[in-house]
């Protein structure tokens, strides 16, 4: 989770300053990712180093990234964590139920604890955002929901993560002719790229292994209750980079959105009645 906030900030901090521009942020980061976990899968032997891509996790990682980073373009830190993970939440909740995936007591009990801190912490931060770029990071959100979902299945996450970047490296260079084709104003400054190459060698690379490692022993709702933690935690990076002061209200939230993630957590080991 702590990866999936670092992008927050770093995506929002490379763009907010205009040290690079969004397409060559989602190519960096992607090329940056792809090279590390093949570095890594190269140096293994257990996971081997037989390109097996598959084309929906490639393309969901693709679309994920692209909409993110445009999104981000105009929407603040907190805003665009509300409506990425607000949308995977909803996305793997409904996923659940179209597979008749029951939820226990518990899940519904954390669900609606999470949710009250969610947006209890979120919603003083999430007035009037651009409609098209909340709409972009909604897209986002439904990417990296189906890219959550098939990951549940993941049984070697190094090799698969790895494929799954290195599969959308066509699709990222491809984004990027069209973009030059169309006279697109590239904006590439060594703090920029820096970011891009930060979130994407370690916030993404390494930590999507960590989520496809993880994965396999959460429920769908889990998952997406887990996940309610970022926001909280990209606020926090925001104040951090930022220097601003953090009111009682978003400690009291982030509290209650842990408390409805340990409600999840605990009710997973609790016997069925």
């Amino acid at each position: 989770m702590l990866g999936f906030a670092a992008n927050s900030v770093l995506c929002r901090l490379a763009l907010a300053t205009g040290s690079i521009d969004a397409v060559s942020f989602t190519t960096a980061r992607v090329l940056s990712g792809a090279l590390i976990l093949w570095l890594i899968m190269f140096r293994s032997v257990s996971t081997g180093t037989a390109f097996s891509p598959r084309i929906l996790p490639a393309a969901m990682l693709f679309l994920y990234a692209a909409l993110f980073s445009f999104a981000y373009l105009q929407l603040t830190t907190a805003t665009g964590a509300l409506i990425l993970f607000g949308s995977v939440q909803i996305g793997l909740l409904g996923m659940a139920v179209w597979q008749r995936q029951r939820q226990t007591a518990w899940e519904w009990l954390a669900l609606i604890v999470a949710n009250i801190g969610f947006v209890w912490l979120m919603l003083p931060d999430a007035s009037r955002p651009s409609i098209l770029s909340a709409c972009l990071m909604a897209g986002a959100g439904i990417a990296w929901t189906i890219y959550t979902w098939v990951g549940r299945g993941s049984v070697q996450p190094v090799k698969d993560t790895a494929n799954n970047f290195i599969a959308a490296l066509p699709l990222v260079m491809l984004l990027a002719v069209l973009c030059g084709l169309f006279n697109f104003n590239w904006n590439i400054q060594p703090q920029g790229l820096l970011l891009a190459i930060i979130s994407g060698a370690l916030a993404s690379g390494l930590g999507y292994v960590c989520w496809y490692r993880a994965l396999p022993s959460l429920s769908a709702s889990q998952a997406g209750m887990v996940q309610l933690m970022v926001p909280a935690l990209a606020a926090g990076g925001g104040v951090l980079v930022l220097a601003e002061t953090i009111p009682i209200r978003v400690w009291m939230a982030g509290g209650l959105i842990l408390g409805g993630i340990a409600i999840s957590l605990v009710g997973k080991t609790r016997p069925a009645a």
